[in-house]
């Protein structure tokens, strides 16, 4: 792996692909900036090491211009989070923004417009990526969030460089993913929460052949209850699935994976955080109830699972922690990953709504990994091999 580690980059003008794609709220105010703070070693690095940057990202998925995705918006907060002045070019490519990038000194940072502004970004083209390559000497990717694109700016761009360089968060990442893939310590478990099924097929095929367990949770759990013939009243469920559910149970069983089930979980009577709620065995739920949080018995049981496990991948909440009345299982879960990695667990966090449990309630700190790249990172682990990296080897 070309990492920046030993690299002198004195005099050159390094373009860094990062992955600023970050949330809004509808004041046009960043509401979580973890992506840009991510982002900060590489160019600190780069900088410390006699380079300029020019930043290279993506914001939203503009169709042509569109000044609501402009990255205009977030040069403020990046300048104080970098603490660096950050110049904005309101280009991408063309005279303008060679002409900017040229004129760029040892130790400053240049932030270009949207890549997506340009249709050719996300079709992959190559000339669009030979433009982009002329406004540095170095290409470092660090933008693992995009890593499984194959656009101009994450990987047809690396064609055009001879010096090009995996940044710091795309290295960490990769040997994250490795530290589960090839070398998880026994025994394995993969804790798989979210709504469907259908969207998690494939990594829970590629997971039967590396761990040794698999707990299931969230909005997943019914299909598979509902497939063994259990009753689920109004929970979610996706019917078309129940019968790979039970071929999964037994390619499991034939592998020597256990599946562990939720035995109870919290219903409710409604969708809704002030919904009238109980306790109820997951395969007896009553008509009109619908299961939205794992139950005490289910928190009992996966105490002793987790504590047993060396390697510990965790994709997916337990329940819908966005109401506080049925965040306690999902809660309870990241107390339990916490208290497993400080005992010495490697702990991977990866996935959308996972991620967003952690940071909620303050486990991002307490976990040996917490991703930036929940389709990334699930791809990766289903063996693909991502095209951004790729473009690095």
């Amino acid at each position: 792996m070309n990492t920046i580690d030993n690299i002198s980059f004195h005099g050159e003008r390094v373009v860094i692909r990062v992955d600023y794609n970050v949330p809004f709220d509808d004041q046009n105010r960043i509401t979580d900036t973890t992506r840009i703070e991510s982002s900060k070693e590489t160019i600190s690095m780069v900088l410390k090491k006699g380079g300029s940057v020019i930043l290279l990202t993506h914001l939203g998925r503009p169709k042509g211009i569109d000044l609501n995705l402009s990255c205009s918006l977030i040069v403020d907060v990046t300048s104080k989070i970098l603490g660096e002045k950050v110049i904005f070019c309101p280009s991408t490519i063309g005279e303008e923004a060679e002409k900017l990038s040229k004129t760029l000194l040892p130790g400053e940072i240049m932030l270009m417009e949207n890549v997506r502004f340009y249709p050719q970004e996300t079709k992959g083209e190559k000339a669009f990526a030979k433009e982009l390559s002329k406004l540095g000497s170095v290409y470092v990717n660090d933008a693992f969030g995009s890593a499984h694109r194959a656009h101009s700016s994450t990987t047809i761009i690396a064609q055009f460089f001879e010096k090009k360089y995996f940044g710091k968060l795309l290295e960490k990442e990769i040997r994250s993913i490795d530290k589960v893939i090839n070398n998880g310590k026994k025994p394995i478990l993969a804790i798989l929460g979210g709504a469907k099924i259908s969207s998690k097929i494939t990594i829970i095929e590629s997971l039967l052949d590396l761990v040794n367990d698999i707990l299931i949770g969230g909005g997943m759990a019914y299909t598979f209850i509902k497939a063994q013939g259990g009753a689920i009243g109004s929970s979610i469920c996706e019917n078309d699935f129940c019968n790979y559910a039970i071929e999964l149970i037994a390619k499991a069983k034939a592998k020597g994976v256990q599946i562990h089930l939720p035995k109870d979980v919290i219903i409710a009577d409604s969708f809704n955080n002030l919904a009238n709620k109980k306790v109820a065995f997951i395969n007896q739920i009553p008509k009109g109830w619908q299961g939205l949080d794992f139950g005490p018995k289910s928190i009992e049981d996966i105490k002793p699972l987790i504590k047993k496990s060396k390697t510990i991948l965790w994709n997916g909440p337990l329940g819908v922690f966005e109401f506080d009345n049925f965040s306690k299982g999902t809660i309870k879960l990241g107390e339990l990953i916490s208290d497993a990695t400080s005992k010495g667990a490697f702990s991977l966090v990866g996935g959308g709504d996972s991620v967003a449990a952690v940071k909620k309630f303050g486990f991002n700190n307490k976990m040996s990994y917490v991703s930036t790249g929940g389709g990334a990172m699930l791809e990766s682990l289903e063996g693909k091999k991502l095209p951004g990296i790729e473009a690095l080897m």
